[in-house]
């Protein structure tokens, strides 16, 4: 009977654990893809993105039109087509974080993902990633427009150095981090979308205005700093400005964001 008795008792709370389903995490591929389709399932993120591509492709039309027939180079084209992603994919950043708290989705993303780190990590790889994207979309903007120019009697030339290759891509990775940075440090799109663009350029006006700030404006104006990346060949002095802007500017913003975040109650 106790033999009996004993096999017919329920499993204690060790057996119980034991059988429980292990619940796996989901990968973090998977996540960057679900962030990535985020940033255009919002109708301002996809009007966004639509807008962007619209200025990239206006600035070659106003090139072709508008431009000496020297200045129609490649060069020109893929500089001129960085400008709109560079002002407004910021705001993408921003919304990338902000996002899930504005339209109250935070609980719900933290409940299937509660390591919270993941989620930002993902975040932040596909804020980059559109960068990335940007910067290949972008020069087939450049491509389509040279190729045009050299038909119509424009320069054509085709060169691109290796090192203005490399500094558009840290501009559009450093201002699309910056945005990421300011969304997840206030959590709250209209404020941080005023703040990322209203800071930096009372910054550079005070610095225009006030003599003794000219010297700290060429450490920690990022508007400054950033302005070589669109020239060749940034030389050693122009990088160490640089990062000590980004230091201030976007690395601070984002850790001090990113544990904000971290210790936030989900309402």
């Amino acid at each position: 009977m106790t033999a009996v008795d004993t096999a017919r008792q329920p499993a204690g709370p060790q057996h119980a654990t034991a059988r429980a389903p292990q619940r796996s995490a989901v990968p973090l591929h998977r996540l960057i893809v679900v962030e990535l389709r985020k940033l255009a399932d919002t109708r301002a993120g996809l009007w966004l993105l639509i807008v962007i591509a619209l200025a990239a492709a206006a600035t070659v039309v106003i090139l072709l039109f508008a431009a000496d027939a020297e200045q129609q180079t490649f060069v020109e084209f893929f500089t001129f087509a960085q400008l709109p992603s560079a002002v407004l994919l910021p705001v993408l950043g921003i919304l990338s974080v902000t996002s899930e708290w504005s339209q109250r989705t935070a609980l719900t993303t933290f409940t299937l993902v509660p390591e919270r780190g993941r989620v930002l990590t993902a975040k932040l790889i596909a804020a980059v990633l559109i960068a990335v994207l940007a910067l290949g979309a972008n020069g087939l903007f450049a491509v389509v427009g040279n190729a045009i120019a050299s038909a119509t009697g424009g320069d054509g030339s085709w060169t691109l150095g290796g090192d203005m290759l490399v500094q558009a891509l840290v501009l559009q990775v450093v201002l699309v981090l910056m945005g990421y940075g300011f969304g997840a440090l206030l959590l709250n799109s209209p404020v941080a979308i005023v703040l990322y663009f209203a800071l930096p350029t009372v910054w550079s006006i005070l610095a225009g205005l006030v003599k003794t700030l000219r010297t700290a404006a060429g450490w920690l104006d990022i508007n400054q700093t950033t302005t070589p990346l669109s020239e060749p060949a940034m030389t050693g002095d122009e990088w160490t400005r640089l990062g000590v802007s980004v230091l201030v500017w976007v690395v601070v913003p984002l850790v001090v964001g990113w544990f904000r975040v971290l210790r936030r109650e989900v309402a």
